[in-house]
């Protein structure tokens, strides 16, 4: 039986969107059949909440913790003097094994700095990275990274990332013979700074994936390329960039177009860590039930393809 946990405390809207996250999962999925939700916080809210939205506690067991990480706290410092936040709880068991994977909208930072106190990167990655999934014109997505993670790359990291976005779009997202591109000024080899200059000659002589060379931004949601990489500091820009086209399709009455729709950041709940020795994925801190419902079953998928194994086989 896979063991998820939750952080219930974290995001804008915990716990109640937390709460709601899981009835959307008991009603409308058997995930509660054949898996178990560990759900980390405040014990006497949550099991108020799980009592007034009729959440039976079947598969269901709650760690009680009597401190939160804020969006304003300092992560390092938080987990000092916030040793029983439901973050740094979550982490501790996962560390443990008592969990098999670890989900939070909360600080992001805290997260990052958790993954990287409590877990072990997966020997032979240089630097783990996060991605995100952004939806094309012609109803697919592509894997963007790194999307902020890490700011200051060198080529190498580049090309360790393309190898890791290849894992997690065929053993995760079920992608068939998924294509990279780097994302560039141009399409020319010889484009770019030097950094993507020579994270291109890695790229294209690296057997792992199927490199087709550079892609410019206006083609990130056109062209039929499955992961993109870039380093944080561009890819965070885009990603961000992405985040305000449903708000602006809201302003100009264009949300009927489902390609806008498809930008809503809930269709996809969050990102894995890609190179941690365990699932942890991150959530945005405005999540909404539906945006938890897909954590969970992301993390699902993420548990049940044995991931982090395949990236550690295929690293070394």
């Amino acid at each position: 039986m896979v063991k998820i946990g939750i952080d219930m405390m974290g995001g804008d809207y915990a716990p109640l969107e937390v709460v709601k996250g899981i009835q959307k999962i008991k009603d409308s999925t058997p995930f509660l059949n054949t898996n178990h939700l560990v759900c980390i916080g405040n014990q006497e809210i949550i099991l108020k909440l799980f009592e007034e939205y009729q959440i039976p506690l079947n598969n269901i067991s709650v760690v009680h913790t009597s401190q939160v990480i804020d969006f304003h706290d300092q992560p390092t410092k938080a987990f000092k003097e916030k040793p029983d936040s439901s973050i740094s709880v979550g982490f501790k068991i996962l560390k443990e094994n008592s969990i098999d994977a670890f989900i939070s909208a909360g600080n992001t930072g805290a997260m990052l700095v958790g993954a990287k106190y409590f877990l072990t990167p997966i020997a032979g990655i240089l630097r783990p990275t996060i991605a995100t999934l952004v939806p094309k014109l012609n109803g697919k997505i592509s894997i963007l990274l790194d999307v902020g993670l890490n700011t200051d790359c060198k080529p190498e990291f580049l090309n360790q990332f393309a190898t890791l976005a290849q894992i997690y779009a065929t053993k995760v997202l079920n992608i068939k013979n998924p294509t990279t591109g780097l994302l560039n000024i141009g399409e020319e080899e010889g484009k770019g700074d030097s950094l993507s200059q020579n994270a291109y000659q890695l790229l294209k002589t690296n057997t792992a994936i199927s490199f087709k060379g550079n892609i410019e931004g206006r083609d990130i949601f056109t062209d039929d390329t499955d992961i993109i990489v870039c380093d944080g500091f561009v890819g965070n820009i885009v990603l961000k960039l992405a985040e305000s086209f449903p708000i602006i399709a809201e302003k100009r009455n264009l949300l009927e177009d489902s390609f806008f729709q498809r930008f809503h950041y809930d269709n996809y709940g969050g990102t894995p860590i890609l190179g941690v020795s365990k699932p942890v994925i991150i959530g945005h801190g405005i999540s909404n039930g539906k945006a938890y419902q897909n954590m969970i079953l992301l993390a699902e998928q993420i548990i049940n393809s044995n991931f982090c194994n395949l990236i550690a086989e295929k690293i070394s």
